[in-house]
């Protein structure tokens, strides 16, 4: 009787055990089955909410091209076109809700067009002693030009760094390439590496872009320091004529649409040739949302005849080894027979040039406000 008992004890605390296991066994698949659920629920909401970010994008440029067409150039938001979306009367879809930003990225002096005296300017206003300034300029310049004379005469020598590396030669492509350049480093990070208030400063004033001329109805007072407007009255009459404020209160909020309107309100005979009145660059940012869920997208975009991206490859200043010769590369193309035909496919005549776009993720943090000058 007592081994009847037993073995029955037995089955059961098997029975329990694998009761146990497969209890164990199936939260264990729920909670990944809700994890998985909960990821594909998030990708199609994601995919929704994208074709929504890009139809606001297609309908914010269709408004600016409007108003490109109208105006001959844009020139300000406050010429009305600040809120596209409300100019069109386009709203997403039922549930969610829709919002565009627009920078000037052209506000900002392009680095591909930069001079030594501009930089110089610009340093000197940030405090900075006149040699500390030259010699930023110098480095900054030997970075970016090929051939550059150091004025100082202080020229780096990256070849004896602990790795070796040669300045590229050509204008920067991204602000990380500071930390690389001899004595900027010092400058625009702080002793833990990481970027201080004078590159967060440098970043507000220069774009990575080339353009010949920066926007002056977008210019920062750094920008306006930077080209040869450092005094204080005039960066006043200039913030004034835009907000209509001060001496221009009875005309309202206006912007520069000429280069004489714009030298008159500086005092100045002439524009330096680094100030424009037009948008070269603008960047547009879209933010689509609904409930809980989020989609952002940024997108960098030029007029006809605006900015273009920073092409020229890296070079390098060595002089080629003795007894090299240079031979071009035979294309397929150049090989083809004469009798092959080639079918060009039709341009789309597009009022913009998509020079950078980015999603959610990729979407740099904003950057903290750049300290009053």
């Amino acid at each position: 009787m007592n081994s009847v008992r037993s073995r029955r004890g037995s089955v059961l605390i098997i029975v329990l055990v694998t009761l146990l296991f497969t209890s164990f066994a199936l939260v264990l698949f729920v909670e990944q089955a809700s994890t998985d659920l909960l990821v594909e629920a998030r990708e199609a909401s994601a995919r929704r909410l994208r074709r929504e970010a890009y139809s606001a994008l297609e309908v914010t440029l269709a408004t600016l091209e409007d108003f490109r067409q109208a105006n001959g150039a844009l020139h300000s938001p406050a010429e009305g076109w600040s809120d596209p979306l409300g100019w069109a009367g386009w709203t997403p879809r039922e549930g969610c809700t829709a919002e565009v930003t627009l920078q000037d990225e052209s506000g900002k002096i392009s680095l591909s067009h930069v001079d030594g005296g501009t930089l110089t300017n610009l340093f000197k206003a940030w405090d900075l002693k006149q040699a500390d300034a030259e010699h930023l300029t110098d480095v900054l310049l030997g970075w970016m030009q090929p051939n550059y004379v150091p004025a100082t005469g202080q020229a780096p020598d990256y070849d004896q760094a602990a790795l070796p590396y040669l300045a590229p030669a050509r204008p920067m492509r991204s602000y990380s390439e500071l930390a690389a350049i001899d004595y900027a480093r010092e400058v625009f990070y702080d002793d833990q590496g990481r970027p201080n208030a004078l590159w967060h400063r440098f970043v507000a004033t220069f774009s990575l872009y080339n353009y010949q001329q920066c926007n002056l109805n977008a210019a920062t007072p750094d920008v306006l320091a930077a080209i040869g407007f450092p005094d204080l009255s005039q960066q006043q009459r200039f913030n004034d004529f835009l907000a209509g404020t001060g001496a221009y209160a009875t005309q309202g909020p206006s912007w520069f649409t000429t280069a004489m309107q714009a030298s008159t309100v500086l005092g100045s005979a002439a524009l330096p040739p680094l100030a424009g009145i037009q948008v070269r660059a603008l960047r547009v940012n879209v933010t689509i949302r609904e409930g809980h869920e989020e989609f952002r997208l940024s997108a960098v975009v030029a007029p006809q005849g605006g900015a273009t991206i920073v092409q020229t490859t890296a070079t390098s200043n060595r002089p080629a080894a003795s007894g090299t010769t240079a031979t071009a590369a035979t294309t397929p193309a150049a090989t083809t027979s004469s009798s092959t035909t080639t079918t060009v496919p039709p341009q789309l005549n597009y009022p913009f040039t998509l020079l950078e776009i980015q999603e959610n993720p990729a979407i740099p943090t904003p950057p903290p406000a750049v300290p009053p000058a």
